[in-house]
């Protein structure tokens, strides 16, 4: 792997973890006895990542104080959004001066949970120059990124309301679900345009129609959102 960091997207407020997430945030909910963003910590650590921003938002200071009481092998920083929530796209944004002397960025959502080969991912994403790279799943969902044969993201669309959004035309499109990891080079966090409310999606789908993004499939085993409560327990 070339220089590469980490962003642990934790600030959000959990509202679907209720009441889980009354007194605490998501990131610390835990799961078989560890909170969601140790088992986000360990995976990105054990890749061989050694600096780690974690942005925080919802009782961000506890989060604080459980990194400050469980030291790990890496260099963890906050980016620190308790002021204004600015979701996956204005996040990344504002954790910019984080991310500078890094080329590549793993981006991984807390409440995610999966035996992704996080080192492949990663090794593919540079093989390829892209300039972003979406761990994506053959799964059913309702929002879903749109690759030609070769894996080159083309589009978005939901299947619910019929909303579709093409950035590149091609024969034929594979539906994929996006898996809530992903990895960009640090040209992409130029190209937003600023630190405002804004989800990461519609910069991919904007930027696919002049820059090359990619898929990563991984369809063989564990993935699992722990984004809502009746997920704690199974």
């Amino acid at each position: 792997m070339k220089n590469i960091s980490a962003m642990i997207f934790a600030a959000g407020l959990g509202t679907r973890l209720y009441p889980l997430t009354a007194d605490k945030p998501k990131a610390l909910v835990e799961y078989h006895g560890e909170p969601l963003l140790e088992h986000v910590l360990r995976k990105i650590i054990t890749a061989g990542i050694q600096h780690i921003v974690v942005n925080v938002h919802h009782f961000p200071d506890l989060i604080i104080q459980y990194l400050k009481e469980h030291p790990h092998d890496a260099e963890i920083q906050i980016s620190d959004e308790r002021d204004y929530l600015r979701d996956t796209g204005g996040g990344l944004k504002f954790a910019e001066p984080l991310l500078a002397d890094s080329e590549n960025i793993l981006l991984h959502n807390v409440d995610i949970l999966s035996d992704i080969d996080l080192g492949q991912l990663i090794a593919y994403h540079e093989n390829h120059g892209a300039l972003a790279t979406l761990a994506v799943r053959r799964r059913k969902t309702s929002r879903y990124f749109l690759f030609d044969e070769e894996m080159r993201l083309c589009g978005w669309r939901n299947s619910k309301t019929g909303e579709e959004i093409i950035s590149l035309q091609t024969a034929t499109y594979q539906e994929l679900a996006f898996s809530g990891i992903h990895v960009v080079h640090r040209e992409l966090i130029k190209q937003i345009p600023s630190a405002e409310k804004q989800s990461i999606t519609p910069i991919y789908i904007d930027l696919a129609k002049t820059n090359l993004l990619k898929g990563f499939l991984h369809n063989e085993g564990h993935w699992k959102d722990m984004g809502k409560f009746e997920d704690f327990n199974s």
